[in-house]
């Protein structure tokens, strides 16, 4: 992803534009700091190393408030600039049309994703931290100002009081001051969480049935071919699946073959979840699960040496691996590329319809929700026309491209607009005028 704005060739380490940011956020170079401690005794050095670590620190506290506070200047911004246009827009996706409020939360998630290269994650929920600091929690702002507190303690505050009436909150803020003043968040995380409890005016089993809705299972790829794949389910449903895979472990430890417990727990789980039972061995040898794996064909072969095979979701894996799912075809659609060029050759014998193979293709090709930043997969994405279909808009594959359902409705009623660059490219512009490019997964030949 990559943003065009106005050029700005200043060297990042010139403090000319940090003392212009905010007189109290006036980033000194640490070396200033620190200037003397070459000339004093070593614990005195020790000293004045931790000193201006602590000033770093309360300075990065105070850059969050202010960033809080740019945060919630734009959302209003954003949202008197959709009142302005409600009455001129007219929904064409789907769906009842969003009210002003909700595109321009949206939409400035979106742009500070965009803006500050974090995920939408990160940014809905800056935005609703903003919305909760600025809107009812003055003395945690002013607590961050002051360097009394990290954002990250301002986020564990928030994230509780946001969930409490506007009356409660004050209270809640009080009561776990001193503990965000002495302690680190997790130890901080403890003691709202009592407090939060004490003043929530709704019971535990109302508040779990509303949390019951946010239950799901998530996949999050890490290095060397390997990934987490985590649940969010009833602490007592949670509780019991792991006790459950602790005994499968427990019992398959003569058969651990140097594997650790925990090892044999991950073994059990895949598993129980890919086979339906647990080999004695508690190591999977099938999968059920329908992926996409794209193969380099001289991997097929045995001649390494070219572009790594890619696993739908994840990314590159071992050419062993490679193989070996490519061998079991009724589990996986194969897709063999050019061992140069990367570009798609054959989908299989079973996709010949061509709408089926260019939608394969096409999901190849983008691997994700194509709004920049956006990591949802493709597999549970809309084909989008770029150009809109009544407004001459073929369906060809330099005019679609995969959109998570939030963001399609995003393109169609708030002020973003979207290009096809050629190769896949995306152009992304934002109400603010900036532009952000989205590029394919898989780059066409």
């Amino acid at each position: 992803m990559t943003s065009s704005t106005e050029s700005h060739d200043q060297d990042p380490r010139d403090p000319a534009p940090r003392r212009a940011f905010d007189d109290l956020i006036a980033a000194v170079d640490v070396d200033e700091l620190t200037a003397d401690t070459g000339v004093v005794a070593a614990s005195s050095r020790v000293d004045a190393l931790l000193e201006a670590l602590i000033e770093c620190e309360v300075r990065s506290s105070r850059i969050a408030a202010r960033r809080v506070e740019l945060v919630q200047a734009l959302r209003v911004e954003q949202e008197r600039a959709e009142r302005e246009r409600a009455d001129a827009r007219s929904a064409s996706s789907g769906g009842e049309p969003w009210a002003p409020e909700v595109i321009a939360r949206r939409s400035t998630s979106a742009e500070v994703a965009c803006a500050l290269r974090i995920t939408p994650r990160s940014a809905d929920a800056l935005l609703a931290r903003a919305v909760t600091l600025i809107g009812s929690l003055p003395g945690t702002v002013q607590a961050l100002w002051e360097g009394r507190i990290g954002f990250a303690h301002a986020a564990v505050i928030a994230d509780a009081a946001d969930s409490l009436p506007r009356e409660s909150r004050t209270a809640l803020e009080q009561a776990v001051m001193p503990c965000a003043e002495a302690q680190n968040p997790a130890r901080l995380k403890a003691r709202v969480r009592v407090v939060r409890e004490r003043l929530h005016p709704e019971s535990i089993a109302a508040r779990k049935a509303q949390a019951m809705a946010t239950r799901g299972v998530f996949l999050d790829p890490v290095s060397d071919g390997m990934a987490w794949i985590s649940a969010l389910l009833p602490a007592e449903q949670a509780a019991g699946a792991y006790r459950r895979l602790t005994e499968i472990a427990v019992s398959l430890e003569h058969a651990g073959a140097g594997r650790s417990i925990g090892n044999r727990r991950a073994d059990a789980l895949a598993d129980l979840l890919l086979q339906g039972s647990v080999e004695a061995s508690g190591v999977g040898v099938g999968v059920r699960a329908k992926v996409l794996v794209t193969v380099p064909a001289l991997t097929l072969l045995g001649r390494g040496g070219g572009a790594p095979a890619s696993l739908e979701g994840y990314g590159p894996i071992d050419d062993d691996t490679a193989r070996r799912l490519a061998a079991h075809a009724p589990s996986f659609t194969r897709l063999l590329t050019h061992p140069e060029t990367g570009a798609v050759l054959s989908v299989g014998r079973d996709r010949y319809r061509v709408p089926a193979d260019l939608k394969t293709w096409l999901r190849v090709r983008d691997g994700t929700c194509r709004f920049p930043g956006c990591g949802r997969s493709a597999a549970q994405a809309d084909l989008d026309h770029t150009r809109d279909w009544q407004n001459g808009g073929a369906t060809a594959h330099d005019n679609l491209a995969h959109l998570c359902r939030h963001h399609h409705r995003l393109k169609h009623q708030s002020g973003w607009s979207v290009t096809q660059q050629g190769g896949g490219v995306l152009r992304w512009r934002a109400p603010s005028g900036r532009v952000y490019a989205s590029e394919p997964d898989v780059p066409p030949d």
